[in-house]
């Protein structure tokens, strides 16, 4: 079973977002920000991360960074309004890392991440 690990500090978009996962078969546990998100990722292991860039307490390439050191097999996504932000080279985003900008269709969400765990 593909656990996804959620982190989204606006709740109505993270309700969105995990609904659209959980109706697509997906196991998914959602945190308002990265510093939680993060306390999770060191107790029990995932196969995905679906992240905010911009959030409190932890930013989204943070979280993402420290994820990959936890388990460099972990998946990364980052889902924002900001992609320029995140495809700066000279951040320490994952080089595999995906970028999901918003606004977007929950298929294409739901497509995106399919793709990535059959990769």
């Amino acid at each position: 079973m593909n656990k996804i690990l959620l982190a989204e500090d606006d709740e109505s978009m993270r309700r969105f977002l995990e609904k659209a996962l959980l109706n697509a078969g997906y196991e998914v546990v959602s945190y308002g920000n990265g510093r939680e998100a993060y306390e999770r990722l060191c107790e029990e292991p995932f196969t995905m991360l679906l992240t905010d860039i911009v959030m409190p307490e932890m930013d989204g390439i943070e979280l993402a960074r420290r994820a990959g050191e936890l388990d460099p097999e972990i998946k990364v996504m980052f889902i924002t309004g900001f992609a320029a932000v995140a495809l700066n080279p000279d951040s320490e985003a994952p080089r595999n890392a995906k970028v999901l900008s918003k606004p977007f269709h929950l298929r294409e969400l739901v497509n995106q991440v399919e793709r990535m765990l059959a990769a």
